[in-house]
């Protein structure tokens, strides 16, 4: 009879390249590890690990070994999320990361209500960009990503996912107040070509994002300055170095010498919470993602979609 665990060593050191990886993702020690693949040796006749430089490299065996080994591990958090939806209890450990504004609009008062109605929950936060907390989620290190997408570049789901809307976050832009057009109700984009901008820092998603948006409009952007944070963004402008464009549940207090104007043609994300699919019955992932909208601000819309019945698509 094979042992679980150290089929889920041998998955680890497969899915993270190096025994010290995996003890790291398992939380023991590299001694551990090393322990449990020489007894999974012994118990199925075959040499499993190679010498390969400093590291180490899988045998075909292993191989063959962790293909199946990733079915009974799907089929084991199945079972899993079987029994808890029966229970109908909200109870066990549930780790959630969320990209940094999502983590200061939201989680505070989401992790107050999931406290507050389930106490037998417990719930790990971790602050992290949707493109690393992903394959997090897909792997299993994680139960909840909290992702966004724009209207005007959506999110590609990555395969053995599902996802459940928690709200619609529209975009302002944040202008130097001394702005020609700072005092007007709304105000197009194109109006804005050529001016500098503020951007977040160059390896993240907004980054990227602010680009392409000012590319679309004809626009070549200048990036005056970067910045990661959404207050130290909002100070620059203040001192006149550039415009923003803020989504509103990032927003923090605007400081003086700063003037939020609306987009007449509004730019939207949508916020949403991805789970895996062997996951999607368990009570934990629904009452989260319940309390994630119900935190949401007022000025961030919950769409309509955004029901029950999402937990399913």
């Amino acid at each position: 009879m094979l042992d679980l665990e150290r089929l889920r060593a041998l998955h680890s050191v497969a899915t993270y390249g190096s025994v010290s990886a995996a003890a790291d993702v398992l939380h023991v020690t590299t001694s551990a590890v090393s322990q449990q693949l020489a007894k999974l040796e012994r118990e199925t006749g075959q040499k499993l690990l190679e010498r390969n430089g400093r590291g180490v490299r899988l045998t075909d065996a292993a191989e063959l070994l962790v293909a199946h080994a990733e079915r009974i591990l799907s089929l084991v958090e199945q079972a899993q999320a079987d029994l808890e939806a029966h229970r109908g209890s909200v109870v066990g450990q549930l780790s959630i990361a969320a990209f940094p504004t999502a983590v200061r609009g939201l989680m505070p008062a989401a992790l107050r209500r999931l406290g507050a109605e389930h106490p037998d929950l417990r719930v790990q936060l971790r602050e992290e960009d949707p493109m690393q907390s992903m394959p997090l989620v897909s792997r299993g290190d994680l139960d909840l990503a909290i992702a966004q997408d724009w209207n005007n570049e959506p999110l590609p789901l990555p395969e053995g996912l599902r996802k459940g809307v928690i709200c619609d976050d529209v975009a302002d832009v944040a202008l130097p107040s001394v702005h020609p057009l700072a005092h007007r109700d709304a105000v197009e984009l194109k109006e804005l070509a050529g001016d500098p901008w503020i951007s977040s820092s160059p390896d993240s998603i907004c980054c990227d994002w602010l680009l392409r948006t000012l590319r679309a409009i004809d626009s070549e952007p200048r990036i005056a300055h970067m910045a990661y944070e959404f207050a130290t963004q909002l100070a620059l402008v203040g001192a006149g170095l550039g415009n923003a464009i803020l989504p509103r549940l990032g927003r923090c207090d605007v400081p003086p010498g700063v003037a939020i104007v609306p987009l007449a043609e509004p730019l939207t994300r949508r916020v949403y919470a991805l789970w895996r699919e062997e996951a999607a019955r368990r009570p934990a992932i629904r009452a989260a993602v319940t309390a994630l909208r119900a935190a949401a601000p007022p000025d961030v819309p919950v769409p309509a979609m955004a029901g029950t019945a999402t937990m399913a698509s």
